[in-house]
């Protein structure tokens, strides 16, 4: 049987959930999974928004996938103004993953994905150090350097640009110490992951880490999000934290960080794998 994921974004009303059922069921299909979640109305017209998971498994193996999408956008989804998407489980997303030259992000996702538990073909890793070519490759995964410079760093988006678009479906940057131009931004909308350090407050520049130790943090934490043309602005995806204190020294402090930075960035991989996530407005919903 194939499983296939149905995600919804539309206008908040009623009959919604049973006009989706009752389509699939005619359909063929089972659900196995329903998640939903209506946001509060904040434009004053009485309508919020609703936004929708469906996991199903079609029973129905001669009906065509463009014969299931042209009859539920017909029937369903111009009814009920529905922004909405159809995958399916089987045909496995495409991953390239950029790094620089901290490993940590990295090797978890490839570990990750070597043992099964991320639902992707990574197809290659690229960086501006060759420091990690090694390590890529002895997981049979494609090393590119593309090396970048202030003068270089057209050039360089040009060759990045070569060996992902059509080719890639995801862009995971796992510390990837590089500013990506809106044009690559604007290449990949909602498709680039970004994982980097978060602190409360924020330290920017060069060791975050001695800086949080100084000003006496009591969290260190991590955010995961999209990557928008507004540097580290994007819809946030998943966060996590770590309670620290005055005993923690600034290895202490960065080892922890960057555990939280694992965990954080290959949970958000595998909720976009798994179409878990619907982006409202700067706003994620992820029916984890």
């Amino acid at each position: 049987m194939q499983t296939a994921r149905l995600l919804i974004r539309c206008p908040d009303r009623p009959g919604i959930i049973g006009a989706v059922a009752s389509f699939l069921h005619m359909n063929g299909a089972n659900i196995i999974a329903l998640d939903q979640h209506a946001t509060e109305n904040l434009e004053g017209d009485g309508h919020g928004e609703f936004l929708m998971r469906v996991e199903f498994q079609l029973l129905n193996h001669d009906l065509a996938r463009e014969t299931l999408l042209e009859s539920f956008d017909a029937l369903i989804a111009k009814q009920h103004d529905f922004d909405y998407r159809l995958s399916y489980a089987h045909e496995r997303k495409k991953t390239a993953l950029m790094v620089s030259k901290h490993d940590h992000a990295l090797l978890e996702l490839l570990w990750r994905w070597q043992r099964g538990q991320l639902p992707t073909d990574i197809a290659m890793v690229i960086s501006n150090h060759p420091d990690l070519k090694e390590k890529v490759e002895s997981f049979g995964v494609p090393y590119h350097h593309i090396p970048v410079t202030p003068d270089t760093k057209d050039e360089a988006e040009e060759e990045l640009l070569s060996l992902v678009q059509g080719k890639v479906d995801l862009i995971v940057l796992a510390r990837y110490m590089q500013i990506l131009s809106p044009r690559v931004v604007q290449a990949f909308p909602q498709k680039i992951i970004n994982i980097h350090h978060s602190f409360l407050p924020a330290f920017v520049g060069a060791n975050p880490y001695r800086q949080a130790r100084e000003k006496g943090v009591k969290l260190v934490g991590a955010t995961a999000h999209y990557v928008t043309e507004a540097l580290d602005q994007g819809p946030i995806i998943e966060q996590d934290v770590g309670r620290v204190s005055h005993r923690h020294s600034v290895s202490q402090l960065r080892e922890l960080g960057r555990s939280i930075e694992r965990e954080v960035l290959a949970r958000a991989v595998r909720w976009h794998l798994e179409e878990r996530i619907v982006v409202s407005g700067n706003r994620t919903v992820v029916f984890s």
